[in-house]
């Protein structure tokens, strides 16, 4: 018997997939619990529909992180911080600190989005990654200076 997947299950497949399951598992489990529905010629086209519906979306939200991508490459990035003796920095600069200077800028950049392998503790130019959906990352140029007093 073949059913089509409600939701993603362990061991069965994704949502929307078609899978052929022995006739008793379907009846008595999958359908039951609302895990499946049979895979009728309806249950069938509705799920085509679905997945090009899905697809659709997708390609939409890739072109926006694209676009997205682009606007905060350009954007010039200064984090002026307090130094100490022979040009050393107090402390580091975050990936909180990126963050929260581009939520200032009008992006919606969590900071788990910023890829940054350790804090920053030197002044300097630093190309810091981005993520920003799937496949889809930005590069920010930050400037590291020291703080005007």
């Amino acid at each position: 018997m073949e059913v089509v997947l409600k939701k993603d299950y362990d061991g069965l497949g994704k949502a929307m997939d078609v899978i052929p399951v022995k006739d008793g598992y379907a009846r008595n489990f999958l359908i039951p619990q609302g895990i499946a529905v049979p895979a009728t010629e309806g249950n069938k086209k509705n799920v085509a529909e679905a997945k090009k519906i899905a697809e659709r979306k997708e390609g939409k939200k890739v072109e926006v992180a694209r676009e997205l991508s682009k606007k905060i490459e350009q954007i010039p990035c200064t984090i002026p911080v307090k130094v100490g003796e022979e040009e050393k920095i107090y402390g580091s600069v975050s990936a909180q600190e990126i963050s929260d200077f581009l939520k200032k800028e009008g992006f919606d950049v969590q900071k788990r989005d910023v890829d940054l392998a350790e804090p920053i503790k030197q002044l300097g130019v630093y190309n810091i990654k981005i993520n920003l959906y799937k496949d889809v990352s930005a590069r920010l140029k930050v400037w590291v200076v020291k703080e005007e007093k």
